[in-house]
């Protein structure tokens, strides 16, 4: 392990209305989210798959714990800023990831976020049934 890893390591990630502040600790391969084990608080396996990607694809898994606080959004998104958060943690640890985490796309922010309703519009693009009589 490099020196910076044998210090607590903050990041942040985003995903729609989701904010993940993650802390990155050396350890032996647990996330705690909200205080809670992450596999509680995700049920859904894909979900878990999600989290857990960045440390998994660097073999890194049982050398960090993770604890992160999240609020904001659905699991999904929390799940993704989740991901996010833990990818940059480990760069700021470990510099030589960066290529792989790059690589594999889980270094970039998705910034999409739902648009805005539209007035004259029943949403943000469905218009009114329209009546040529």
């Amino acid at each position: 392990m490099s020196m910076a890893a044998e210090k607590k390591i903050r990041s942040t990630g985003r995903r729609k209305c989701s904010i993940a502040r993650v802390v990155l600790l050396p350890g032996q391969g647990s996330i705690q989210v909200n205080e809670r084990e992450a596999k509680d608080y995700f049920k859904r396996e894909t979900l878990m798959i999600e989290v857990e990607k960045p440390l998994r694809l660097t073999e890194r898994f049982d050398r960090y714990h993770v604890t992160a606080l999240l609020n904001g959004g659905g699991l999904t998104g929390q799940a993704h800023a989740l991901r996010l958060g833990v990818s940059r943690a480990l760069c700021v640890a470990e510099p030589e990831l960066r290529g792989i985490l790059k690589k594999a796309g889980l270094l970039t922010r998705d910034s999409r976020i739902v648009e805005r309703k539209k007035y004259g519009k029943a949403g943000a693009r469905k218009s009114f049934q329209f009546s040529k009589r």
